[in-house]
């Protein structure tokens, strides 16, 4: 019989999500930015000398605290909703009725299971139904939720969802692919792998609109 902490490890190595949305406590926003950079700062500590690392060395002396300040305003900013973009839209006045591509959005995200980088390209696509919205923003949206401890399903999922509430549209879908280091830089250690994930709404869940996409992010993966 497996112990928790055994199934615990086995579902973080199988990249398997608990939801939809990023598991976070109702409590999560009761500290300041700096009070949980102060916190991070003496965890962060802890860690190091337990590992045994001398941090009266000059080179170590900055660490703690740098840790704790990109994690709370950087590489995990996205968890804060009061970091989220804005997502303005607008008439479609050119009456454009095709669909609009934003191909290899850069992603940098973190993995929940083993706190490594998740690297990879977003390729993002609607179709409007009367509302465009502008390209720098569905980059923007991009960052936002990559900005989190995440699974890549979730986060396809989630930069979907966003756009669809935004453009009052389910016409919208998303292929991200990315190498994540916690396969590429340890376990299996496998370099060249990557992950391909995607999630297709209203329009693209048929098959000539979806082949038209894969078609334009020239990515030949079959869904």
């Amino acid at each position: 019989m497996k112990h928790n902490e055994e199934i615990h490890d086995e579902i973080g190595e199988n990249h398997i999500g608990s939801c939809a949305t990023n598991p976070l406590r109702k409590d999560a926003f009761d500290i300041t930015d700096d009070e949980k950079i102060e916190s991070i700062k003496k965890d962060v500590e802890s860690i190091l000398i337990t590992l045994g690392m001398d941090l009266t060395d000059d080179s170590l002396k900055g660490t703690p605290n740098r840790v704790a300040k990109m994690f709370v305003k950087e590489i995990f900013g996205g968890l804060n909703p009061a970091r989220k973009p804005k997502a303005s839209t607008f008439d479609n006045n050119y009456k454009y009725g095709e669909m609009l591509v934003e191909k290899n959005i850069i992603v940098y995200s973190t993995c929940e299971h083993h706190l490594l980088p998740i690297i990879g390209r977003a390729h993002v696509a609607y179709i409007s139904n009367g509302r465009v919205i502008g390209l720098s923003k569905m980059n923007r949206i991009v960052e936002y939720y990559s900005k989190r401890p995440q699974v890549q399903e979730r986060l396809t999922m989630q930069i979907v969802q966003e756009l669809q509430n935004a453009l009052g549209t389910e016409d919208v879908a998303c292929v991200i692919d990315a190498k994540h280091l916690c396969v590429n830089s340890r376990g299996i250690s496998d370099i060249e792998s990557s992950t391909v994930t995607s999630e297709f709404g209203g329009k693209f869940k048929e098959t000539q609109a979806r082949r038209e996409f894969l078609d334009y992010i020239k990515l030949d993966t079959k869904f």
